[in-house]
Parts: C-alpha cells; structure tokens; sequence
C-alpha cells in the first residue's frame, strides 16, 4: 500500500466528519416521522450528502444475514452505493487489515478484536449486543437444559476456536461455572459451530443467540441466564486505508441510526 500524507488524512478526515454530522442531524430532524418510512431511510438532504461509492465491509460471521438485509436497506436509501460484505471469524478479519486487504469499513464480534488495529482504524463504536444459547438438534433429543450438561461425555460438543470471539465467550463462562467440556471440534468461526449441529454432526453447540435465531426450523436454542452468561460487543470503524473515506464513515454513522437498529434488533441483536 502506498504511503497517505498526514495533510490528505486531515482532508479525508474532516470531510468525513461533515458528512457524518449532516448525516445524523438529518437523521435526528426527522425523527419523529421514522413508523411513516422504511427502516434507514434519511431525507433528501442526508442522502444527497453521502457520496456514491463502492464500499467492502469485512464483517464477523455472525452478522451475515442481518447485514445482508441492512446492505439492501442501505442501498435502497442511497441510490448509488453499493455494498460488499466480506464475512469471516474477527480474528481473520483482522489478519486481513493487518496484511493490508482493500477494505473500507471494519466490524468485530469484539472489542479485542478491534483493539488490534487501533492503528488502521477510525474511532470505533458500538453499534449492537448479542449473547450465548446452547443450539442444539430441533426438538432437542438431547435434553439439554444448562451449560453443565455439556460436560457429559455421551455428548458431541462443538465450540469456536479460542481465538475466535464466540470461542473466548464460551471459554469465559464454561470456566465461570467451573464445567470441562471435551469438544469434538474446534471452528473457526461461529456460523461453522452452527453448522455442525444442522448437519447433526454435533449433538450441542454455544453460538450467538442470533446464530440460532436464523435457523428456527433446523435448531433449537437453550437459553443461558444473565448470571451465567457473557454479552458479546460489536464495534464498527471505517478503515483509515479507504479509498471512499466519507461514504464509509456514513455507513458507520447509519449503524447507529433508530433505522439500522430496527433491522439489527428485528434479527435478536441488543441495542449497544
């Protein structure tokens, strides 16, 4: 990558942060009309300040169908922009930044992840919550009802590798509750745990709330109480290597907007 002088930085920069400004104004001006329009729709004004761009977002596997219905809702409201998500483990995702992916926007299953390339990123923000669910086979033949059964060794367990946000969740609150769970694999991402359990290779596994959400009719989830579980943080940040860096930083503003968050808590995400 070639190297960007500190004065275009500056420029991108400031333009970026008027955009985002005049982006959330609209947004908050009009508030009071958001049940007359659909989901992340802005007014005229907001819309004509978002240049049209070509944007790639690297983005953690668990946000590969609520963000394929916020792309198609963003695009509609910004004629001209097209997004391209790439979905992957956030470990992966930030090997990618680190070895210099064209990317124009970054969203982790954590804050650790991001805190990786504070370097290459904007200032990051929160933009949704999730939380653990044992998913197990529909009907759960198993009879799972808590994390303690999962250390029964009849059972086929599958979790996210430890160095996969989902697999640091579940390490974090199977360790709390003090519970050896033998897993017959190791994924490397989230939506890969999920996977096992459809496909019944695996009897149980500990995904995303959400993760189980999308497959209704293939899992079941089993929840997990508030004492015994840990709250998954999303942070979004536009990539200081992006070649569109105003429209990215739009996208990152429109997360956070009363329509995105609708797509995002429709899909069982908590508001950040």
């Amino acid at each position: 990558m070639s190297p960007v002088s500190p004065g275009a930085v500056r420029g991108r920069t400031a333009s970026a942060a008027a955009i985002t400004a005049a982006l959330l104004m609209s947004l908050t001006a009009c508030g009071g009309d958001s049940d007359k329009e659909s989901p992340g729709a802005p007014d005229t004004a907001s819309a004509a300040a978002v240049p049209k761009a070509d944007l790639t977002v690297l983005a953690a596997s668990s946000l590969t169908d609520v963000f394929k219905k916020a792309g198609a809702a963003y695009e509609k409201a910004y004629p001209g922009t097209k997004l391209t998500f790439s979905f992957a483990g956030s470990q992966e995702l930030v090997s990618q930044v680190q070895q210099g992916a064209p990317a124009d926007v970054l969203v982790t299953a954590d804050t650790k992840s991001m805190d990786k390339v504070t370097s290459d990123t904007g200032t990051p923000a929160v933009i949704a919550r999730n939380r653990l669910v044992i998913a197990t086979a529909e009907g759960n033949p198993m009879k799972i009802d808590d994390l303690k059964d999962l250390a029964d060794s009849k059972l086929k367990v599958v979790l996210a590798a430890p160095e996969v946000p989902a697999g640091k969740y579940s390490a974090k609150i199977l360790d709390a509750q003090k519970i050896t769970v033998k897993p017959v694999s190791l994924e490397p991402n989230v939506r890969a745990v999920l996977s096992k359990v459809e496909l019944g290779e695996a009897d149980a596994g500990l995904v995303y709330k959400t993760d189980a959400d999308s497959a209704p009719d293939k899992v079941d989830a089993v929840t997990i109480p508030d004492a015994q579980n840990a709250i998954a943080e999303y942070p979004a940040a536009t990539l200081k290597e992006s070649k569109h860096a105003e429209a990215a930083a739009a996208f990152v503003s429109w997360l956070a907007t009363p329509g995105a968050q609708k797509i995002l808590h429709d899909a069982g995400f908590q508001q950040p």
